[in-house]
């Protein structure tokens, strides 16, 4: 928790910077990407911190994950922060051997983070834990389907991009800048991690109202999302944006 606010106090630092510098990174100015990294991490880490502490009986490994996560961002916020401030992209950049040495310290770094990840919903269907049922399975379907979203990243490593058909940067969208004019593999990428935060959200608020059938709808839920991550997915190896204007 403490180091998803610290990532919060980075974001608000580089918000309260941005204006002052109009330096731009594949079109848009190169303090973005850092800024989206600091409140997605906050929000992982925040997550990451909610599931621990359900973990009775597992404290030695709710310490792994929580110092192994923490570190990890440490050193991918280090990379991309220490890029952003070069002039350059941090992700698919082998322009140099120190930009291919950064990205790959980048990419071995998430890799680990899918590890931990995993570990942790291992300790979710191993542990018992003391919530609704329906909150439990969304607890674990949103680490499934964050799971699957890190493969896509996977991809997209393998692939030395995120567009389809166009090159990285160009027209798109603001603040994320997703393509308007060919696919763009973030867009999947982006609903498939941020599963590990709606799934479980929809489970609490199905038990919050009483919902019955609540774990079937958790699946229902999670299920559907799942499709749609699919469909993003699909749609941007099709080279087709997300919106095209």
């Amino acid at each position: 928790m403490i180091a998803g606010a610290v990532s919060l106090v980075c974001f608000v630092i580089l918000a309260v910077l941005l204006p002052f510098d109009s330096t731009e990174i594949l079109g848009i100015n190169r303090w973005i990407k850092p800024m989206k990294f600091f409140i997605s991490i906050t929000i992982f880490l925040w997550t990451v911190a909610i599931h621990l502490s359900f973990l009775n009986g597992y404290k030695k490994s709710a310490r792994v994950i929580s110092w192994g996560m923490i570190l990890i961002f440490f050193i991918e916020m280090v990379v991309i922060v220490t890029q952003a401030a070069r002039g350059t992209t941090s992700h698919f950049n082998h322009a140099t051997p120190l930009d291919e040495m950064l990205f790959s310290i980048m990419g071995i770094s998430i890799v680990f983070n899918t590890f931990l990840a995993g570990y942790l919903l291992y300790l979710f269907f191993k542990t018992e834990i003391d919530l609704p049922k329906a909150i439990v399975w969304g607890m674990r379907l949103g680490l499934i389907l964050f799971l699957a979203s890190s493969f896509e990243g996977g991809y997209m490593s393998a692939q030395i991009g995120h567009a389809v058909g166009v090159k990285d940067g160009g027209a798109g969208l603001p603040v994320v800048n997703w393509s308007t004019k060919g696919g763009d593999l973030r867009v999947a990428h982006f609903f498939g991690m941020h599963a590990f935060q709606a799934v479980p959200f929809f489970a609490y608020t199905l038990e919050k109202y009483k919902v019955k059938a609540a774990t079937a709808g958790t699946f229902v839920f999670a299920a559907v999302y799942f499709t749609i991550f699919t469909a993003f997915f699909i749609q941007a190896l099709l080279g087709k944006p997300l919106l095209a204007f």
